[in-house]
C-alpha cells in the first residue's frame, strides 16, 4: 500500500494491523499490573499501604515525561509520518521492560519508568493513524477499536501476568512483556504502511511541540476546549480505580496476584463487549447526547459501588456497571477529532495524551495517597474506599458539565457539525 492511504476498502489492512499493534501493546502493559505491589514490597520492604504510595510515584515517573514528550511525538508524526514514531515507541518499550526485569533497586525501576514515559507514544500516534485512514462517517466506529484492543488486551495481559508472576516470581512478567513489545515492533517494521500522505504533513515547530503550546493552539477549536475539561475530570477520577485496584483488592479482600489478574481479565472482557458491540447498538438507538450522559452516570454509579463493596463477588458484579460507562468516553475523542483538520490530528492526539498525562501525574498521587491515609495501621480513619468516593464525585461534576455543553449546541464549533459530533465511547484504563 502506498503512502496515499485512502479511507476506502484499502484501509482495512492497515486498520487490522494497527489494531493488532495496539492489542499486543496492551497485553504487554497488562501483564505487569498484578505483580507491581509484590515487586515494590519485595524491593523496598514496604507494607501494602506504603507500596501504594510508592506505586503512585512510579506512575508519576512515567506520566511526567510522557506529558512533556507526547506533543513532541505528535508533532514529529505530523512531520515525518506515523510509522517511524510507532516503531521508536515499540522498540523503546521493549528495551524498557528488559530494564525493569533486571532492575536491582527501586531507584532503577524509577529510571525505567522515565524511559517508558519518553517512548510511550504508541497509542497517541495510533489514534492519529486511525484518523488518517478513516472516513468521517467511520471514524467513531474505528476509534472504538482502540477500546476493543484495550478490552481484549486486558483480558489476556493481567491473567498472563498474574499466572506467570504467581508461578515464577514478580520479574517473569517483564520478560514476557519485553518479548511481546519486540515482536510488535517487528510486525510494524515489516507490515505496517505509512498512513499520512506527504501533502498532509506540516512543518515541525518547537513552539507547538510542548504540552502548553499544543493546548493553547487547540483552543481555537471551541468544542475541543470545552470537552477537555470533563475529559480531564473523567481520567482523573479513573485513577481511583486503575491506580488502586491491586492495592485496594489485596487489602480489602485478601486477593493474590492470580486473583488480581483474573479480575482485570474480567474488566478487559467487559471493555471489549462494550467497545466491540454495545456502542454500535446503544449509541444509534439512544442518540449521541443521551449515550454520553448515560455513560457518565454509569461510571459514577460503578465507582460508588466499588467504594461500598464488602465481598469479592460484589467487585465482579459492580465491574459490569462501571465498564458499561464506556459508551460515553470515546465520544469525547471522536468529537475533538472531527473538529480539527487532517494535518493537525497528530497534534490533537498529543494534546489529548497530555491531558491524560496530567491526570496520570496528579491522579495516582492523590488517589493512592488517600488510600494509604485511610488504610493500614497508621490510618487516620479506616475507609479504604475513600479514593472511589472522591472519584464518584469528580465524575458527577464532569457529567453535569457535559449536560450543559450539549444543551448549548449553538455555541459549538462550526468545524464539526453537531449531528456527527459524538459517535463513540471509551474506557479510561491504566497508564503504562
Amino acid at each position: 500500500m502506498s503512502e496515499n492511504t485512502t479511507t476506502t476498502d484499502s484501509s482495512k489492512r492497515p486498520l487490522t494491523l494497527i489494531f493488532i499493534t495496539l492489542l499486543i501493546d496492551v497485553i504487554g502493559f497488562g501483564i505487569i499490573i498484578p505483580i507491581i505491589p509484590t515487586l515494590l514490597q519485595t524491593l523496598g520492604n514496604y507494607t501494602l499501604s506504603e507500596a501504594s504510595s510508592m506505586g503512585a510515584w512510579m506512575i508519576f515517573a512515567f506520566a511526567f515525561p510522557q506529558f512533556l514528550f507526547s506533543p513532541v511525538m505528535g508533532g514529529l508524526s505530523d512531520r515525518f509520518g506515523r510509522r517511524p514514531i510507532i516503531l521508536i515507541s515499540l522498540f523503546g518499550l521493549g528495551l524498557d521492560y528488559v530494564f525493569h526485569a533486571v532492575a536491582p533497586s527501586i531507584a532503577m525501576l524509577f529510571i525505567g519508568r522515565v524511559i517508558a514515559g519518553i517512548c510511550g507514544a504508541s497509542f497517541t500516534t495510533a489514534s492519529s493513524y486511525i484518523a488518517d485512514i478513516s472516513a468521517p462517517e467511520k471514524r467513531a466506529q474505528n476509534f472504538g477499536l482502540i477500546g476493543v484492543a484495550f478490552g481484549v488486551g486486558f483480558i489476556l495481559g493481567p491473567v498472563i501476568g498474574g499466572l506467570t508472576g504467581d508461578q515464577w516470581g514478580p520479574r517473569a512478567p517483564f520478560w514476557v512483556a519485553a518479548g511481546l513489545s519486540m515482536l510488535n515492533g517487528l510486525l510494524c517494521l515489516f507490515f505496517l504502511p505509512e498512513s499520512l500522505p506527504k501533502e498532509n504533513r506540516r512543518k515541525f515547530e518547537w513552539k507547538r511541540a510542548n504540552p502548553i503550546g499544543t493546548l493553547l493552539h487547540l483552543r481555537k477549536y471551541h468544542v475541543v476546549l470545552k470537552l477537555m475539561i470533563p475529559m480531564f475530570l473523567l481520567y482523573l477520577a479513573s485513577h481511583a480505580v486503575q491506580s488502586n485496584w491491586p492495592y485496594y483488592t489485596q487489602y480489602k479482600f485478601g486477593w493474590d496476584e492470580k486473583m488480581v489478574g483474573i479480575s482485570l481479565g474480567v474488566v478487559g472482557l467487559m471493555i471489549a463487549i462494550v467497545q466491540g458491540g454495545l456502542i454500535r447498538v446503544i449509541v444509534p438507538k439512544l442518540g449521541n447526547e443521551r449515550s454520553i450522559e448515560l455513560g457518565f452516570f454509569l461510571y459514577f454509579l460503578g465507582m460508588l459501588l466499588f467504594a461500598l463493596a464488602n465481598q469479592t463477588w460484589m467487585m465482579f458484579a459492580f465491574t459490569v456497571v462501571y465498564c458499561l460507562g464506556g459508551i460515553a468516553g470515546p465520544a469525547l475523542q471522536s468529537s475533538m477529532s472531527l473538529a480539527v483538520p487532517p494535518n493537525e490530528q497528530g497534534e490533537l492526539s498529543g494534546g489529548m495524551t497530555s491531558i491524560m498525562s496530567i491526570t496520570a501525574i496528579i491522579g495516582p498521587l492523590i488517589m493512592n495517597n488517600i488510600f494509604a491515609a485511610f488504610s493500614g495501621e497508621k490510618a487516620v480513619y479506616e475507609l479504604p474506599g475513600a479514593p472511589m468516593l472522591l472519584g464518584a464525585f469528580l465524575i458527577l461534576v464532569a457529567a453535569i458539565m457535559v449536560f450543559f455543553i450539549f444543551r448549548s449546541r449553538k455555541e459549538l464549533s462550526p468545524e464539526a457539525p453537531v449531528d456527527v459530533m459524538v459517535e463513540t465511547g471509551g474506557q479510561p484504563v491504566g497508564n503504562r
